[in-house]
């Protein structure tokens, strides 16, 4: 954000590598709302900052998308994780994530066909998690079994 310059005359944003990021109207994420603004995806492709940014779905470079929230301070949990994730010290950290814990996640979606909840509500879901981490567990403790019997 910091490094991000704002037009206010043309209401558009324009990032570090000078491309401009344009009003895309206001959104609501969960318990919060704000404004977004989107680069095109031509100007992100080539750009030579893409490596600051994180990475989306498939490992594939994202649109730069900056997102104003209407709050912030101790309730905007979401602005001050992309505030870390910006200092170098915690890019490193955040890009041991991808070793330590998406390979669980991979095999809970993936190799046990988990991969969506059958149950509503949050306490619900949260046991059918909780279930399929266990069931990840066992299978970490006794590796033969599990691959045996196709599960």
């Amino acid at each position: 954000m910091k490094d991000f310059e704002y037009d206010e005359k043309e209401n558009r944003y324009r990032c570090p590598a000078g491309k401009e990021l344009s009003y895309q109207g206001h959104v609501k994420l969960n318990r919060n709302s704000g404004e977004k603004y989107q680069a095109k995806s031509s100007d992100c492709k080539d750009c030579a900052l893409r490596q600051r940014r994180v990475a989306g779905r498939g490992g594939k470079s994202p649109k730069r998308t900056l997102y104003i929230a209407d709050r912030s301070g101790e309730e905007n949990l979401c602005g001050e994780m992309r505030n870390k994730i910006d200092e170098p010290k915690y890019r490193a950290l955040y890009g041991r994530r991808m070793q330590i814990i998406e390979p669980c996640f991979s095999d809970i979606r993936y190799c046990k066909g988990m991969d969506r909840f059958s149950l509503r509500t949050k306490i619900k879901v949260n046991i059918q998690w909780l279930l399929y981490c266990i069931v990840h567990n066992i299978g970490k403790c006794m590796p033969g079994k599990l691959a045996e019997s196709g599960g």
